[in-house]
This record gives C-alpha cells, sequence and structure tokens, in this order.
C-alpha cells in the first residue's frame, strides 16, 4: 500500500489517483444528473402537477440532496470513514434508481428518497479524498479541482443529455416500448450508478491511507456496531424524507434548523483547533454563504429554465433541430468539459508569472459572469415570434457566459475548502460546502416557483416576458454580489492566512 507521502509526492499535473476517482465521480453525475433534469418535467407531465407546485418540489428534493452530504460527511469523519460512506451512498443510488425503474409514479418520492440519502453519504467524500491528494500548499490542486469538475460535467452532460430525451421519446424511440420509456429513463441512471461503483471499488487499492475508517483503534465488535447503527439510521430516515419531500412546507422548517445547526457543531469543533486555524474555517464559512447565493440563482435550470426551455424556446441550434431541454440540460456541461482543464491550465501559467487572482476575486468573477449570463436570457424576449417562442441559439450563449461563472466558483471552492480545513473536520467542511448549494437549491426552488405563479393563466408570450423579466432581476442581484464580494476581497484574504 502507498503512503500518503508517495500520493502526494506525484509528478507532473495530475495523481494517478485522480483519474480513477474522475471516472467513478463522471458515472455518478450522470446518474444524478439525468435524473434531475427529469424532475421537474416529469412531475408536471407525469404526475399532474402544475408548474409552481414543481417548482416547489424540485426545489425540496434538491435541496435534501446537498443538505444530506453535511451529514454524510459528519458519518464519514466520525464513524464511516471516507471509503465505505461512498460506497454505501452508491449503494443506496442504485436501489432508488432501480425502483424508479421499476414504476416511477407509484413509486416517485420513495424513488428520490433513496437517492438523496444515497448522494449525502457519496457525494462529499469523493470531493474530499481528491484534496487529500495534495500536500498543504500544493498550487496544483485548483488545476487538479478543475480537472475532477470536467468529469462531473461530462457524467452531467450525457446524463442530462439522454435520460430527459428517452423519457420525451425524443431519443431512442425505436428501441423503447411505448409507456415504458421513463421506466427506461431511470433505469439507465441505475446502470451507470453501478458502473461508478465498480470502478470506486477496482482502484481504491492505489488511495493507500485517505479515506479508511477512524474507528481502526476500537475493538473489532466496538467497531462494528458503530457501522451498523449509522446504516439502520440511513435507512430509518427514509420515510421521514419522503414526507418532507413531499409537504413542501415541511422543507422550510428543515432548511430553518440544519444550517443554524451545522454552524453551532463547527463553532463547538473549534476549541479542537488553533487561532488560525479557526480563522480559516470562519473564511470558509464566508465562502459558503456567498455560495448560497450563486447556486440560487444557477440552479433555475432545472426549475424555472425547465420550462422557459419547453415553452418559450424554438428548437433550431446552429441550424440543426433540438430539444430545448436537451441543450438547457447538457449546454452547460458541454462547455465545462471544453473549458474547465483549460482554464485551470490557465490559473496555474497566472500562477507561475505571480498574476493568478485570489480565491475570493475568483468569487466575484464567478457573480459577474452569471450576472451577464442572465442579462442574455432577458434579451431573449426582444427575438420573440409573436407565440412566444425566442432564440434556442442566444439562450445557449447565456449558458456559455455562465458555465464560466461556474468554474470560477465551483471547482474552486471545492479546493479551498479542503485548504481552509482541518484534516479531522475535511468532509464535513466539505458537506457544508454542499448544504451551502442546498440553501442555493432550496432558494432557487422558491425564486422559480414565484416566476412561474406570476405567469399562471397567461399567454405564452406573456410567459416570457414574465420570465425574461425575472431573469433581469436575478442578473442585477448577481451583479450587486460580485461587486461586493471583489470589494470585501481584502478581508477574507486575512482570515484565509497563508491560503492563496
Amino acid at each position: 500500500m502507498s503512503s500518503l507521502e508517495q500520493i502526494q509526492n506525484f509528478k507532473g499535473k495530475y495523481p494517478k489517483q485522480l483519474w480513477y476517482l474522475f471516472f467513478s465521480e463522471m458515472w455518478e453525475r450522470f446518474s444524478y444528473y439525468g435524473m434531475r433534469g427529469m424532475l421537474a418535467f416529469f412531475m408536471v407531465t407525469q404526475l399532474g402537477l402544475n408548474e409552481t407546485e414543481a417548482g416547489l418540489q424540485y426545489g425540496a428534493s434538491q435541496a435534501f440532496v446537498y443538505a444530506f452530504t453535511f451529514i454524510g460527511g459528519l458519518l464519514a469523519d466520525k464513524v464511516l470513514g471516507k471509503r465505505k460512506s461512498l460506497f454505501w451512498g452508491g449503494i443506496l443510488m442504485i436501489i432508488g434508481s432501480i425502483i424508479l425503474a421499476v414504476d416511477p409514479k407509484t413509486y416517485f418520492f420513495l424513488g428520490i428518497a433513496f437517492n438523496i440519502v444515497g448522494t449525502g453519504f457519496f457525494k462529499p467524500n469523493i470531493s474530499s479524498i481528491v484534496g487529500q491528494l495534495y500536500k498543504e500548499g500544493d498550487n496544483r490542486a485548483d488545476a487538479g479541482f478543475s480537472l475532477f469538475y470536467a468529469g462531473v460535467n461530462l457524467g452531467a452532460f450525457f446524463g442530462g443529455l439522454l435520460c430527459i430525451n428517452i423519457g420525451k421519446r425524443e431519443m431512442f424511440s425505436s428501441l423503447v416500448p411505448v409507456g415504458l420509456e421513463w421506466n427506461v429513463a431511470f433505469g439507465l441512471a441505475s446502470v451507470v450508478m453501478c458502473i461508478s461503483l465498480l470502478t470506486f471499488t477496482r482502484t481504491q487499492h492505489s488511495l493507500g491511507p485517505i479515506g479508511l475508517s477512524p474507528l481502526d483503534h476500537l475493538p473489532k465488535r466496538n467497531k462494528l456496531i458503530q457501522e451498523i447503527i449509522t446504516y439502520a439510521a440511513s435507512l430509518l430516515i427514509l420515510p421521514i424524507i419522503i414526507i418532507m419531500v413531499s409537504k413542501t412546507e415541511y422543507t422550510d422548517l428543515f432548511m430553518y434548523i440544519v444550517g443554524p445547526a451545522s454552524i453551532i457543531y463547527v463553532i463547538y469543533e473549534m476549541k479542537n483547533f488553533t487561532a488560525k486555524e479557526n480563522k480559516k474555517l470562519i473564511a470558509a464559512l464566508l465562502f459558503m454563504v456567498f455560495s448560497i447565493f450563486f447556486w440560487a440563482f444557477f440552479e433555475q435550470s432545472g426549475g424555472s429554465l425547465s420550462f422557459f426551455a419547453a415553452n418559450n424556446l424554438d428548437n433550431k441550434l446552429l441550424g440543426f433541430e433540438n430539444d430545448p431541454n436537451g441543450v438547457n440540460n447538457s449546454a452547460n456541461s458541454l462547455f465545462v468539459i471544453v473549458f474547465a482543464s483549460l482554464l485551470g491550465l490557465f490559473w496555474l501559467w497566472l500562477a507561475k508569472r505571480k498574476m493568478e487572482p485570489n480565491t475570493i476575486v475568483k468569487f466575484g468573477l464567478g457573480f459577474l459572469f452569471v450576472a451577464i449570463g442572465f442579462y442574455i436570457f432577458y434579451t431573449c424576449q426582444f427575438f420573440s415570434s409573436p407565440n412566444g417562442k425566442t432564440s434556442l441559439n442566444l439562450f445557449t450563449f447565456g449558458w456559455f457566459i455562465i458555465t464560466f461563472g461556474e468554474l470560477c466558483l465551483s471547482p474552486i471552492g471545492m479546493s479551498v475548502m479542503t485548504k481552509l480545513s482541518p484534516q479531522k473536520l475535511q468532509a464535513v467542511i466539505m458537506g457544508m460546502w454542499f448544504l451551502a448549494s442546498a440553501y442555493g437549491q432550496y432558494f432557487a426552488g422558491l425564486l422559480g416557483a414565484n416566476i412561474a405563479e406570476a405567469s399562471e393563466h397567461s399567454t405564452n408570450f406573456e410567459k416570457l416576458i414574465v420570465y425574461a423579466e425575472g431573469y433581469k432581476q436575478l442578473a442585477i442581484y448577481a451583479l450587486i454580489i460580485g461587486v461586493i464580494m471583489i470589494l470585501v476581497s481584502p478581508l477574507i484574504k486575512k482570515l484565509m492566512g497563508d491560503v492563496k
């Protein structure tokens, strides 16, 4: 077994273990984004919900997905270790997808509940493992996370494109029996999740001591009891999740509790660390707060933008026919695949010339790109036909711009969380990073539902105007937050100490 020092003293730009994690995460994200891209549309067309209800339930389901990453990270740090947590999460996600494949209408919320808990165990721990491949202060970490993020989006691209189009019978319709298209679409998510888990189990030996159980010092019986209790508790909570996701008023209560509780827990843990380490933790919390706003804007993709694409976009992209929902689900991911590693190498190029902007400024730039992208969505109304259909080309260009905002924030954010958190608290902090995404998802659902409600009973052209004006407001908010973040960057930089 390789030692941690041998792993971290790798030559070149990327450690070999990063490629194994890249492919495991790629297939997991295929499963996740494939399902995510179907949810809002499926709830409206198959479950009979209106767009407002679907927007709220979509936001609730995505909020719980990322909220449980804090719990999954905590249990990994305290009980299971990152590897067992990741494996257990993958098993639960496979079960959830199979349930949906069998009967997505009857067992919709049960399947979603399994996927919520499974993602909570899987997502924060694979990202934390990536961070442990690098020594503290290694300036190759941002480039590594950018490459890893390209894997995330490679899976998201194919999952977002294939699953929704199979469900809508836009692709492979001759191979899929009529009436089983949604079963096949959800089933595809389970198949690729199996590939993800097999990829990890076959390559985990290369990780050396990374991600092993924190309870190895205990007697085997005591360790096993704690692990069994953890597995059992994660199953017993499923009925509660079903109730909370299907009745969104409970989501509000949960979100009021879990965020403050996680901050109180981190403050409690601060007594175990030095003043310097605690300042870094405070900086990490500030990054999380800003990221909530970012994801509230960005995650309109699965909610209001999904309805906007279905109702108000034509089907011509660069002269070729394309399903607007498929483009909405996959264009961003395709742009990330193309530009993530290039931008990561660009940060390395700037670092060598001592010109690389610090992390806070990168975050601020991320908001500015989002502001421009949503303003482009707003301008779509000026290219509309009388029936309320507007340019898919312009819409896709908006996603192109927003992609650079995502690349300035999301992979950089994962990287800086591993740099700012003590190793004993790393999975918890990574879980809290994704918990911030949960709040973003939650607010995204509320924003999208408000936009949908304002356009209810409107003509298609009137809907276009309402949605466009809503995106203009989001552009203004993103612009203001981006400017504020760049202005306060010197203060946060002091808290970060030697972390760039």
